[in-house]
């Protein structure tokens, strides 16, 4: 009955369009900001048409432009093109209906075969497929379904898919929704909101039915036809029922889907269950326990990542730099845990708009505040207090988040029984700051800042200062639903004092300070469901002020050094795209391409070629005014990443990427202390280069509650920065002749195995990797262990960890926390001799041993307050407990000499259990 009704009513539109050909009438329209209905009525008083539209489709819809002589169709076509309005002309009347055409020829298919028609003008083939919104659903859910049109069709678009953007915001406070689950039903196909709650995804041209998901947000069923690409802003409620299990798939087979290899995402809010040190949260402590990333023990600053140096990780807050991410020589992080709000981690397929070191990048951003009431959260613990207030300033638009954490860890010093310990002093504070503006749905504004600063004082004649601080202003500009532009302007800096006050005449003062001011843009845009880009530029400005040595007092004989500045400016654009060739294959390809020039004023001597650098080697001084060129680097970065997905939840991937940094950290500790210093790249220090490849298999289990995934990855690199025995690195006038530049190698092996849902939850990683550097010279002095392959002072072949979380009931859960890690190399003495009636000390190869195995186990119990939601704070307790089995790990080996005889001593950070209990808030 259906078909045949709809064969009466082409027939009918057949003849109309017979006497519509005896209609000839042309218009001429000039409008200044004006509403559709008044045109419609203009072209009714010009011509023998009559509009038929619903008023409510044409409201707040205005016009401005200048029409000629135009037919009433073409005039239409002008004037409706911004709008999701079509139009057709039937004998004398225009209808007008919304997002769907109407077909004057029967579909390909209607009677149940293809039936292609021609077109009368070119003779080409035109495929019919009109879109179907009348089809009954077989969705048997009561959910509640509303429908949303989208797009506007279009008679020459053969596309099946289209894009669908938007974003996501709660209802009451405006806030955005970020890790949300959109899923596809039927094709299973997922999307998740970004930390500013945007998402995007793929649909279906027609009907699709959508649900989002997520924890404490209201479920909803949304029922999308989709016309052409467009967007749609959703808002959703809180959800406060309560459920026999509430169940968060936030990134459903994201791992398998995603494209960039060696990526991850921490969630802030799960980090809480971890028992670490003190009852501190700390998001990068967590990361160490994921495959490829690493420290080199307790006490120690930075970390690992796949055989490299702690200098080569870009660590980013906010799209600032941030120097210094850790309090306390490594014990306890430098970021306030209640302003982070997303954690992103690229080991293996690093984007092309990131530069500037070899190994990873850590991005870091704060979380969004709330805009309509006030809002906070804090902890109280034995050694650290952290509080974060959320102040609406503008309701539904601008917002103020204030984070301030300090420590007051002096008591515990001053309760020792050691007396040399008893005037001692260690604390350290870290304030960050946030201010968010939205203008309108197109234009957001957030300014960040940060700073922090740690004192501490071991002796009572000495205090040491350590001080960190970045500023970032983001502005995100929204052309339409394709394309964007993301601008970012920032400043971070660090540094540190030493100042020394002994006797009157030896006091001095310490300091050092290295700085960086820097622009970067993107624009990105959406060309096709399966094809998209980025492209960007940034440039950066390096300051650094190598050390100063100045006498602390009228009375102190300390000669003043002041080490000459160093300045640097390192630039690059980037282009990258993301694309499916095939529809199991995606590729993100980009290409990087960086210039750094080393800038005056300054001195920089010029050495024999082929002879090691030294004073008697000098064959040249030259001096560079301000802002002159001393040495330019540069090059391309290529960066490849691609997926081939055998299953919906089995795909295979691979990555390639090289990259170039220009900035060396100078340490010849065995681990890095604060007290290191930053050296720019210049005539006599070339930058470092790495390629890396890698390759993984990315395996999901029973509906995605379990990941696996197995990457192994080889990379080498050039000009790596060591030192010579012996080498004295701070104040240094001529660093060059100090330090060895050689190749390095790195490859392994890594393995992750997680459950997400369930009483039992958390994950199992294992790494085998090797990290290796070669210091060769035809010169004795330039050469370690005679120029052969040695193992760098972070290589552990082994390292496994282990997290877990069992939850008893809603509110009470134990958690488990387990490392174990190959003992890092060491150098020790082999022998001694006596020359001349002297004792001489006979040392093995660099890095021949290695200290004790590391391994640890944390455990902690967790007390959720009750979940009434008129409270006036929402508490959560942890009871903890670190290093349970008490086990003296070595931080470190050190040698003495006492009556002739060499004695090997080592020292411990933590050699006891350490209990805690800490009180979290949420208000």
């Amino acid at each position: 009955m259906n078909k045949f009704l709809s064969i009466i009513f082409l027939i009918l539109l057949s003849f109309a369009n017979l006497s519509a050909q005896q209609i000839n009438n042309n218009v001429s329209i000039r409008a200044e900001n004006k509403s559709l209905k008044e045109i419609f009525r203009e072209i009714e008083a010009q011509t023998d048409y009559n509009f038929f539209f619903s008023e409510d489709w044409v409201v707040n819809i205005n016009y401005t432009g200048s029409l000629n002589n135009l037919s009433v169709d073409d005039a239409l076509s002008e004037i409706l093109n911004e709008t999701v309005l079509n139009h057709f002309l039937l004998g004398n009347r225009i209808i007008l209906t919304q997002n769907a055409l109407i077909y004057d020829e029967l579909p390909s298919g209607f009677f149940g075969k293809a039936m292609d028609t021609i077109e009368e003008s070119t003779g080409t083939y035109i495929n019919i497929q009109p879109i179907n919104i009348f089809r009954a659903s077989n969705d048997n859910n009561k959910t509640e379904t509303k429908t949303y049109k989208i797009g506007k069709e279009d008679y020459s678009s053969n596309e099946k898919e289209f894009v669908l953007k938007g974003r996501i915001t709660e209802v009451k406070t405006g806030n955005p929704i970020p890790d949300l689950s959109l899923l596809l039903k039927k094709s299973g196909r997922v999307s998740v909101t970004d930390e500013n709650g945007f998402y995007q995804i793929i649909l279906n041209k027609g009907e699709n039915v959508l649900e989002t998901k997520s924890l404490g947000i209201e479920n909803r069923k949304l029922r999308i036809l989709m016309f052409n690409n467009g967007s749609l802003d959703i808002r959703l409620n809180e959800d406060f029922e309560q459920l026999d299990e509430v169940v968060l798939q936030a990134e459903h087979n994201s791992n398998v889907e995603k494209t960039l290899s060696g990526s991850t995402r921490i969630n802030v809010e799960e980090t809480k269950k971890v028992p670490l040190v003190l009852g501190e949260r700390d998001v990068l402590k967590v990361a160490t326990s994921l495959p490829g990333i690493s420290t080199a023990g307790e006490g120690a600053l930075g970390f690992n990542v796949r055989g490299g140096k702690t200098d080569q990780n870009l660590i980013l807050f906010d799209n600032a730099v941030l120097y210094n991410t850790q309090h306390f020589f490594g014990i306890f992080s430098a970021l306030n845990p209640f302003m982070l709000g997303d954690v992103q981690i690229f080991k293996g397929g690093i984007p092309a708009e990131y530069g500037g070191r070899l190994s990873s990048v850590i991005d870091l951003s704060t979380k969004k505040s709330n805009k309509n009431k006030l809002a906070g959260e804090g902890s109280i613990g034995p050694v650290t207090g952290n509080l974060s207030i959320e102040i609406p300033v503008v309701k539904d638009k601008s917002s103020l988040n204030v984070g301030g954490r300090g420590a007051y860890a002096n008591w515990i010093l001053r309760s020792l029984d050691e007396e040399s310990l008893n005037k001692s002093q260690a604390s350290f504070y870290d304030l960050t700051a946030t201010y968010e503006h939205n203008f309108n749905e197109k234009n957001q504004v957030k300014l960040t800042a940060y700073a922090s600063r740690d004192d501490f004082s071991i002796t009572s004649d000495s205090l040491n200062i350590y001080k960190n601080s970045l500023v970032a202003l983001n502005w995100n500009h929204q052309f339409n639903e394709k394309s964007s532009l993301g601008t970012t302007v920032s400043n971070s800096q660090y540094g540190f004092d030493i100042n020394f006050d002994g006797n009157s005449s030896d006091s001095f003062t310490l300091g050092y300070k290295v700085a960086e001011t820097e622009f970067k843009t993107k624009f990105s845009k959406v060309l096709k469901p399966n094809l998209s880009y980025n492209v960007g530029l940034s440039s950066k400005l390096y300051r650094i002020d190598p050390g100063s040595f100045m006498p602390s007092g009228e009375e102190s004989l300390v000669v003043p050094l002041e080490i000459e500045r160093e300045r640097g400016l390192e630039s690059a654009i980037f282009v990258s795209a993301n694309f499916e060739p095939v529809k199991k294959l995606s590729l993100d390809a980009g290409i990087r391409f960086s210039l750094f020039n080393a800038l005056g004023p300054g001195t920089q001597f010029v050495y024999e070629e082929n002879s090691p650098k030294n004073e008697s080697t000098i064959i040249n001084t030259l001096n560079f005014e301000n802002n002159e060129i001393v040495k330019t680097y540069g090059g391309p970065e290529w960066r490849l990443s691609s997926r081939y997905l055998i299953k919906q939840d089995l795909s295979l991937k691979a990555s390639f990427n090289s990259t170039i940094q220009y900035i060396h950290q100078l340490t010849n500790n065995t681990t890095v202390s604060p007290i290191d210093t930053w050296k720019l790249s210049d005539l006599n220090i070339e930058p470092q280069r790495a390629n890396q490849f890698a390759f993984g298999v990315f395996k999901n289990w029973l509906g995605s509650n379990y990941e696996t995934s197995v990457e192994a990855f080889y990379k080498n690199s050039d000009n790596i920065l060591d030192f010579k025995t012996g080498a004295q690195l701070l104040l240094n006038e001529n660093i060059e002749r100090e330090v060895l530049q050689g190749g390095g190698k790195a490859y392994g092996i890594e393995l992750l195995i997680k459950k997400n849902k369930g009483k039992i939850n958390g994950w199992l990683g294992y790494t085998y990797s090797r990290s290796f550097l070669k210091l060769d010279s035809e010169f004795n002095e330039e050469r370690v262990n005679n120029g052969a392959f040695f193992p760098s002072n972070f290589d552990k072949p082994h390292d496994f960890s282990f997290v877990g979380n069992y939850q008893f009931t809603r509110r009470f859960s134990v958690s488990a926390n387990i490392v174990y890690q190959t003992g890092r190399p060491v150098t020790f003495p082999v022998g001694n001799f006596q020359f001349n009636n002297s004792p001489f000390v006979v040392f093995s190869d660099r890095n021949e041993f290695r200290i004790p195995d590391f391994y640890r186990l944390d455990l902690g119990f967790n007390v959720e307050g009750n979940h009434k939601k008129n409270k006036l704070a929402h508490s959560f307790w942890t009871f903890s407990i670190y290093n349970v089995l008490g086990r003296n790990n070595p931080f470190s080996v050190f040698f003495i000499t006492e009556e002739g005889d060499i004695k090997a001593l080592q020292s411990s950070i933590f050699s006891i259990p350490v209990p805690s209990i800490t009180y979290n808030f949420k208000f």
